[in-house]
């Protein structure tokens, strides 16, 4: 297993380039506050003073730490790996952030890590952004640690006020990763139980499954005090231990005492003052501890790991796709995207399109909703004798007799009611044709939301208004159209037509002489041979010429006994019926509801007309011819346009463009880890 904290390593070395917070690496995380000792701890490990020092915050990035243990016998081939010139030194360290270049001498990494904390968040911010650092050493377990800004909780000097919850969000950041150990730092010489970092731990981590508690400066504890209980878990349990170490002091630093020699003294320290616990403590013990644990949390972390990274690989490569390729030839890729929207919009209309609409009707759909519903609907609900009074009747029939009495009703007067009431279909087919107008235009928006025009938002706006001028153009020309249909009913009122030949029969006979028997009236007897001798010859031989015309019980029109079936009867003015404060005379009355039934049969049959001829009209004038002309419309758009347009029509969003780099960089680095995982064999894993 030695080989999956080198795995990690690399895993850390690929996420860095992109920062990349959804990938949750397992890694070792320290935590303290500041004077607590965290950097003498590190600096123990690494057994070399490397890091910065002084009054307030010193550590102000967080500090990817890389410890590989290098033997000597194998530097030669570890330098050749990575590529670098080998040193003469058998330590040496290397930041990420700076390409082949090998520091020997640890004062300089001191330098680099103070001035690339000053670099990227200033002289007294706090940056999330983190230093990597790999040091190279046969004197070091191979182990990864992170190390933290230490808290605090008043801003010193030119420190920002809200230095304290900037740290606090930073940390909280690092070890809410449920793939985290944290490495709890607390000074001996302070209650265990107001540890800053244990409180830390426990917010993240309450059952203690993966916090690691260091306690420093055993030495400097009060006479005749110990921290047995602490160190034996007794005060606070933590699931994986508890383990005291002594530091160096500011004078043994001032003095720059060797680390070797503080080792010693620390391992003195223990067996004189612990000697029953001292093998489970100090410097040594806490290195091969974080080793191990370390080394079986990435065993148990990776198999889940590897099925993150192969999600997320699947994810931006399919967003990488739909970013599209670098632009080379600008007026091929024009015409693809044209003809590309050409036939989406043309599927949306005909039904074909890939990404079918579930949430509401669209395109051609939506289109035949309005034919057979929307407009189906408005033309039913105008009822053919609306706006049209008895009074109004009866003045048309008498204005078309003039000055002369009548003895039938006058036809003119039926057709200019009648047409008045045809007249009131045109509103609702203007308006069909308005509805279709409008889904066209929403059929655009509704294939503009492809990636392309994202992409280019220019060529998108140029394509819309190059349609909607189309569709602009088009329109007055179906609107003149619908007005023919209906005038063309207004035209001519073809009382011929088959549909209308009952009522026309009706008529003829309701105007004809004593043909209209009332119900209490009764027919002559006819004669033992079935005839009447008053009758005329040519009228016995022709009964059909004068049929019986009557009202049965309910009032409803009947010819020869038969109830007419295509005729409603309207209802019954009744008794007392009146216009102009007078009564109608039975003759006014007949003569008003023949005209009502001719209207109404007639009217029928119009909206009938109307009803079917709209649609086809609509569909022939404006959609289709749409369909057929928006792919020529858009290729003059692109043969008319110039090399300079073609490179404004295809200008890249800059937001596009930054995604599309971002989402390849992410691909390359999951790409890289993917890899990285693979060459993990199930040997190395127990």
């Amino acid at each position: 297993m030695d080989a999956l904290i080198p795995i990690l390593n690399k895993l850390q070395d690929a996420f860095n380039t992109v920062g990349s917070e959804s990938i949750q690496l397992p890694q070792i995380v320290v935590v303290g506050s500041q004077s607590a000792g965290k950097s003498s701890v590190l600096e123990c490990i690494v057994g070399r003073d490397f890091l910065p020092r002084g009054s307030g915050i010193v550590t102000r990035r967080p500090l990817t730490l890389q410890l590989i243990h290098t033997p000597v016998e194998d530097k030669d081939v570890q330098c050749q790996r990575l590529g670098i010139t080998v040193p003469n030194e058998n330590e040496f360290g290397i930041f990420t952030h700076i390409q082949n270049r090998v520091y020997t001498d640890f004062n300089e990494i001191r330098l680099e890590i103070e001035a690339e904390t000053d670099r990227i968040s200033g002289k007294k911010n706090i940056c999330k952004e983190p230093i990597t650092l790999q040091i190279y050493s046969p004197k070091v377990v191979t182990l990864t640690l992170i190390d933290l800004p230490g808290l605090t909780k008043i801003p010193v000097d030119d420190q920002p006020v809200d230095i304290e919850q900037q740290v606090r969000n930073l940390i909280i950041h690092y070890i809410s990763n449920p793939n985290a150990i944290i490495l709890a730092i607390t000074p001996a010489n302070v209650d265990f139980s107001t540890s800053e970092a244990v409180k830390f731990a426990k917010e993240v981590d309450p059952e203690g499954q993966r916090t690691l508690a260091v306690l420093t400066k055993l030495d400097l504890m009060d006479r005749g005090t110990d921290a047995y209980d602490v160190l034996c878990g007794r005060v606070i349990p933590v699931k994986l231990g508890i383990i005291g170490v002594v530091n160096r002091s500011q004078e043994d630093i001032n003095k720059k005492k060797p680390i070797d020699e503080a080792l010693r003294y620390e391992s003195a320290f223990l067996q004189k003052t612990y000697p029953s616990i001292a093998s489970r403590n100090g410097t040594p013990f806490l290195a091969k501890t974080l080793n191990r644990l370390l080394m079986y949390h990435i065993r148990d972390c990776l198999p889940s790991l590897k099925a993150r990274i192969n999600q997320m690989v699947s994810h931006f490569q399919t967003l990488v796709n739909s970013f599209g390729e670098p632009i080379e030839d600008k007026g091929r890729l024009l015409l693809q995207i044209i003809t590309k929207f050409a036939s989406n919009y043309c599927g949306t209309i005909e039904g074909t399109a890939k990404n079918i609409e579930v949430s509401e009707l669209c395109g051609g759909a939506r289109i035949c909703y309005i034919f057979h519903e929307t407009f189906a609907r408005a033309l039913e609900s105008i009822n053919p004798l609306d706006n049209l009074t008895t009074f109004d009747i009866l003045t048309a029939i008498r204005n078309a007799n003039g000055s002369r009495p009548a003895l039938f009703v006058p036809e003119i007067s039926f057709e200019l009611l009648v047409k008045r009431q045809i007249k009131r279909l045109e509103d609702p087919s203007l308006r069909c044709v308005e509805l279709v107008h409008e889904e066209l235009q929403r059929i655009i928006q509704h294939c503009g939301a492809q990636q392309e025009f994202i992409r280019f938002p220019r060529l998108h706006e140029k394509i819309v208004d190059v349609v909607t001028q189309l569709l602009r153009r088009r329109l007055p020309e179906t609107n003149r159209m619908v007005e023919n249909l209906v005038g063309i009913e207004l035209a001519y009122v073809n009382t011929k037509h088959p549909d209308f030949h009952e009522a026309v029969f009706i008529h003829r006979a309701l105007t004809g002489e004593d043909v209209i028997a009332s119900t209490n009236q009764t027919q002559n007897k006819p004669k033992r041979d079935g005839r009447n001798n008053d009758q005329p010859t040519s009228e016995r031989s022709s009964p059909i010429n004068r049929p019986l015309i009557q009202r049965n019980d309910g009032n409803e029109l009947q010819i020869n006994g038969v109830k007419s079936p295509t005729l409603v009867s309207m209802a019954s003015l009744g008794d007392g019926t009146g216009i102009n404060d007078r009564k109608l005379s039975p003759r006014e009355k007949r003569d008003c509801e023949v005209i009502e039934r001719l209207i109404r049969s007639y009217f029928l049959i119009v909206r009938k007309n109307i009803q079917d001829s709209v649609p086809k009209a609509v569909m022939h004038f404006l959609v289709n011819f749409v369909k057929d002309q928006l792919q020529s419309e858009l290729v003059a758009l692109l043969y008319k346009a110039t090399a300079n347009e073609h490179d404004e029509l295809l200008n890249e969003s800059s937001h596009i463009a930054q995604r599309r780099k971002d989402a390849q960089e992410m691909l390359e680095a999951l790409q890289k880890a993917n890899q990285i995982i693979c060459e993990v064999r199930e040997a190395h894993l127990w």
